[in-house]
């Protein structure tokens, strides 16, 4: 992802001729730069691999994390249908407990009826036994006619057969309430029961949910200490190449292998090229950051996006599979930047991506660049991030040899 910039053979403008008196003492020079540049080679491939070792281990984290997500979730969306279900019980429980008190005031008010009937009643059968102790002949007597006599033995029965009948009426109904609410006490029992039951399984599930969203938690803050370790290393290494250009090995033109550079234009610091996402520092806000699934100042991050906001190209996500040396092999038939759609050519315009393959000691990771101009002498212009591992912005001119140039569908 990031070109690891190391004591790489330069051919410099500003390089003095060295005179026949300094000979003598750039043979004892060179004798003590030698181990020192393995040294200092050996030191960066340290970083190198580490960081790629960090990048797989978070990847590993992540994945995880992930897992342990879609399973909290899943087992959330089963904790809320649990909820949903007891509380639509409980609502049912207190629908069914309104009807079982309404039934239980009912039958209070018909006993009351009963034992106001009953009263009634007992008064009716008083009189009745009072005027059992007058004798016909003096009620006969006491009457104004035999009708009249024959009226009120009439009346007397009815009351008494009327009172009975409503007693019973009242028994017969609060027998029936009372029925309805034995049943509806079953009901209750039984709601109640199948209440506990959900509550129990409700508990359970939210220990569930609860254990594997810190099992999430845990892989995330793993995910976020790998990173730091990645930070650490890469500021580490981004030392180590500064102190390489203080040493002169960042000349503005270069010769590795069969890539020629010229006319670099030094590091221009973050901001160049329209490129935005300079705040947060190199190597920040990936998996959640970029649109692209890469790091913000790397090398490719910058590539893909200046594709994709300046010369309209229709890149997505390499799915954190994305250092420059990932984007293509010599196939020409696998990398992610294939599986994007992008094509090799031979014939570099701009807007077309340039990725140097990946080279020892140099370019570790391999490195990604963007064609700006082409003028057809076998060189383009083009524009980087992250050259000498500093996360800033440079251009430069490229031989078009020893690169490889892909160009992407349009959007």
């Amino acid at each position: 992802m990031k070109i690891g910039m190391k004591r790489m053979s330069t051919t410099s403008s500003r390089r003095q001729v060295i005179t026949r008196a300094t000979i003598g003492s750039l043979v004892v020079v060179v004798s003590i730069a030698t181990p020192l540049g393995y040294v200092q080679q050996a030191l960066a491939d340290q970083w190198d691999n580490q960081i790629s070792a960090l990048q797989q281990q978070a990847n590993q984290y992540q994945a995880q994390a992930s897992q342990y997500q879609a399973k909290a979730a899943t087992l959330q969306q089963a904790l809320d249908q649990i909820t949903a279900q007891k509380n639509a019980l409980i609502a049912q429980i207190n629908i069914s407990q309104q009807q079982y008190d309404l039934l239980q005031q009912q039958i209070d008010s018909n006993q009351k009826k009963i034992e106001a009937a009953k009263d009634a009643l007992g008064d009716t059968i008083a009189d009745l036994y009072v005027s059992d102790d007058v004798s016909s002949v003096e009620m006969l007597a006491s009457s104004k006619n035999v009708g009249d006599f024959l009226d009120k033995q009439t009346y007397q029965t009815s009351i008494q057969d009327t009172l009975t009948k409503t007693i019973d009426q009242i028994k017969t109904l609060k027998k029936q309430l009372q029925t309805s609410q034995d049943k509806l006490k079953v009901v209750l029992q039984q709601q109640e029961s199948q209440k506990a039951s959900l509550a129990a399984s409700e508990a359970q599930q939210a220990q569930l949910v609860a254990e594997t969203k810190g099992q999430e938690a845990a892989y995330q803050q793993l995910v976020s200490n790998t990173q730091s370790q990645m930070a650490s290393a890469a500021a580490q290494q981004r030392a180590y190449y500064a102190s390489l250009q203080a040493q002169g090995g960042g000349g503005d033109s270069g010769v590795v292998g069969s890539f020629q550079y010229a006319n670099w234009s030094g590091n221009m610091g973050c901001g160049g090229g329209g490129y935005p996402y300079c705040a947060g520092g190199l190597d920040y806000n990936y998996p959640s950051g970029s649109a692209y699934a890469l790091y913000y100042r790397e090398c490719v991050d910058y590539v893909a996006w200046r594709m994709d906001h300046v010369y309209g190209k229709r890149v997505g996500s390499f799915g954190g599979v994305g250092m420059a040396y990932q984007w293509i092999n010599w196939d020409n038939n696998t990398g992610t930047a294939y599986k994007l759609g992008a094509v090799q050519t031979s014939n570099p315009q701009p807007g077309d991506a340039v990725i140097l393959p990946r080279m020892a000691g140099f370019a570790p990771m391999g490195h990604a660049m963007i064609v700006e101009s082409a003028p057809s002498n076998g060189w383009v212009h083009v524009s980087q991030y992250n050259f000498y591992g500093t996360g800033e912005y440079s251009t430069m001119d490229i031989k078009t040899s020893g690169v490889i140039f892909l160009r992407f569908p349009n959007g």
